[in-house]
């Protein structure tokens, strides 16, 4: 019987073409090895399995090929390609830094590096997880890193890299390995089955590369796994079932329930998966990344950012259709509590239940605030509208009233005159209504009423020159339309002095900060329309100012603070009285 050998042994990468997901790494590696420009101490860190000590070794074994070509790869023919292929090479040692970490093995390092190699340039030593030596072994290793024999290169290896001294890190050329994409891996996999003579379905190849976590070496051991399982021929039921992963489907039917609110088949779903055995923690940490899914997939530049197969990618892009940018910003707040307060809730499914409940109403609530900011809107429209038109009830009953006087003037006497001869003093002709300015302002009432032009509130005669003694008795006109909107807000008013700038601006005085974030947010819009309504101006320009001049070195007595604020807030007189409070 054959020895099996894992597919992570098999089919580790011999050259730096093989080596996935690393490519910046390489080609500078290679262009080092063209050039000539080798440094004597490497350091390669990284995440597990994302190929460090394996582009150590097929640096160490390029640099001393005898064969080397233009293409800067080992020619796996030469004597010192094929000791290193045999493991019996003498110019490559590897150590392990994790059993070998005291200042007696360093020593021993140190006296081994002063030896030539036999074949080759170049003495290679490859210490893996360096960042396991002790303080004392670090430090005597550094004079020797630092200033090693011609012929030796020291390449390092860890995946800590924040554990190793800084002075270590100084005398060394670092390279940080990335995660490997799960697209890179999923190509990998699909090289390996097909040289195994396996049927990998494409999606469960993608299942493997997102339980591997961007470690190549973690998603061949599982593909090993899950090929003892299912033979040749890999499905992704299988997969997910073997991996203990949660279906996607069930994100899916979860992101539908809260979009129509159905709060009970999202419940009835998470009951679902919990009879399956799964962890409801692993449940909400995988619907804040199907939430995240959904968000990238809504705008075409970020789709990339996505990795799935294509069929996959269909199906989210679907649903993304039907979620709004703000329902899942909202939803992804939601998770992300949940996944922070899960480990401390005393209650978990009750926790996790909850926030699939306001999951739910996250579009009810949605719609609550538009239909409330609809009808803010509405009810502020109104408050402006200063100058309303009269009905036209009250148009008739002007009119009614003008006919009225105008026969009163002309003596007319009831029972001595026949109202269907007697004419008013002044009739109104067609003509007249057509030369008129005024065409848009005559209602017609029902038949047999006369054509009365509305009050024209706009035109120049009804508007006054702006000077001081006309702006005051506007302002308090001003002010008294404010009765309805609260004592502060009246008292306020009340306290200001308006004064006039030039002949378009005016100036007013706040006390605070406060105040004139009140007074610029909701009224200063509205005074203007007021004033350009009142005076014969065309722009009036309302210039705000904190009066920050008081001083408060001074120390006033408790009848003198009373006294001020009486004189500002005659409020607090009615206050004091009404609860009978004291100065003290």
């Amino acid at each position: 019987m054959e020895n099996f050998i894992v597919s992570a042994r098999k089919y580790r990468p011999a050259s730096f073409d093989m080596v996935v997901g690393q490519d910046t790494i390489t080609n500078t590696l290679k262009s080092a090895i063209k050039n000539n420009h080798l440094a004597h101490a490497y350091l390669f860190c990284g995440p597990r399995g994302v190929g460090k000590t394996t582009c150590a070794r097929i640096f160490a074994k390029t640099i001393n090929c005898i064969n080397l070509g233009d293409s800067a790869e080992a020619c796996d023919k030469c004597e010192s390609c094929l000791s290193f292929k045999a493991l019996r090479s003498f110019n490559i040692h590897e150590l392990d830094a994790a059993s070998n970490n005291k200042v007696e093995d360093i020593r021993s390092l140190n006296d081994q590096v002063r030896i030539p190699p036999q074949i080759g340039k170049y003495s290679i030593y490859i210490i893996d997880e360096v960042h396991m030596l002790s303080s004392s072994a670090f430090n005597a290793f550094l004079k020797t890193l630092e200033e090693p024999p011609a012929h030796a290169i020291f390449i390092l290896a860890t995946t800590e890299k924040h554990k190793i001294i800084p002075t270590i890190l100084s005398r060394c050329q670092i390279f940080d390995f990335n995660r490997i994409r799960i697209e890179d891996i999923v190509n990998r996999l699909m090289y390996v089955a097909k040289n195994e003579g396996i049927i990998a379905e494409e999606e469960a190849l993608h299942v493997i590369g997102q339980k591997a976590d961007g470690a190549l070496r973690d998603a061949l051991s599982i593909f090993d796994q899950i090929v003892s399982l299912c033979g040749k021929n890999v499905k992704y039921r299988d997969v997910i079932d073997n991996l203990n992963v949660l279906d996607y489907e069930y994100y899916f039917k979860t992101v539908d329930g809260a979009l129509t609110g159905d709060v009970s088949a999202v419940l009835l779903t998470f009951n679902e998966i919990l009879e399956k055995g799964f962890d409801g923690h692993n449940y909400i940490s995988g619907l804040n990344s199907h939430l995240r899914d959904l968000l990238v997939c809504k705008d075409e530049t970020t789709v990339k950012l996505f990795e799935a197969t294509p069929a996959v990618k269909q199906l989210y892009i679907k649903q993304t259709v039907k979620c709004s940018v703000d329902f899942l910003f909202k939803a992804l707040e939601i998770g992300s509590a949940c996944d922070l307060a899960y480990k401390s809730s005393k209650n978990q499914r009750l926790h996790v239940e909850l926030s699939l409940i306001r999951l739910c109403r996250v579009m009810a609530d949605s719609f609550g605030d538009q239909e409330k900011k609809k009808s803010e809107h509405i009810a502020s429209v109104k408050e402006e509208d200063e100058l309303p038109l009269p009905s036209k009830s009250q148009i008739v009953r002007k009119a009614e009233k003008s006919n009225e006087k105008t026969e009163a003037s002309a003596g007319f006497v009831p029972g001595k005159h026949d109202p269907k001869i007697e004419k008013s003093a002044k009739s109104i002709s067609i003509k007249d209504i057509l030369s008129a300015d005024h065409g848009n302002d005559y209602v017609n009432r029902p038949s047999g009423d006369v054509i009365v032009p509305l009050p024209v509130q706009d035109s120049k005669e009804s508007k006054t020159e702006l000077n001081p003694e006309a702006l005051e008795k506007v302002w308090q006109e001003f002010v008294g339309q404010l009765d309805g909107e609260g004592t502060r807000i009246v008292s306020m008013f009340k306290a200001i002095k308006p004064e006039m700038e030039n002949s378009h601006t005016i100036k007013i005085h706040l006390s605070n900060a406060t105040q004139k974030d009140t007074f610029v947010q909701y009224y200063k819009q509205r005074l203007i329309l007021f004033l350009e309504n009142k005076f014969n101006i065309k722009e009036i320009d309302i210039e705000t100012i904190v009066d920050l001049t008081e001083k408060n070195d001074i120390l006033y007595s408790d009848e003198q603070k009373y006294n001020y604020l009486f004189s500002k807030y005659p409020v607090l007189k009615e206050m004091k009285k009404t609860f009978n409070l004291d100065l003290n």
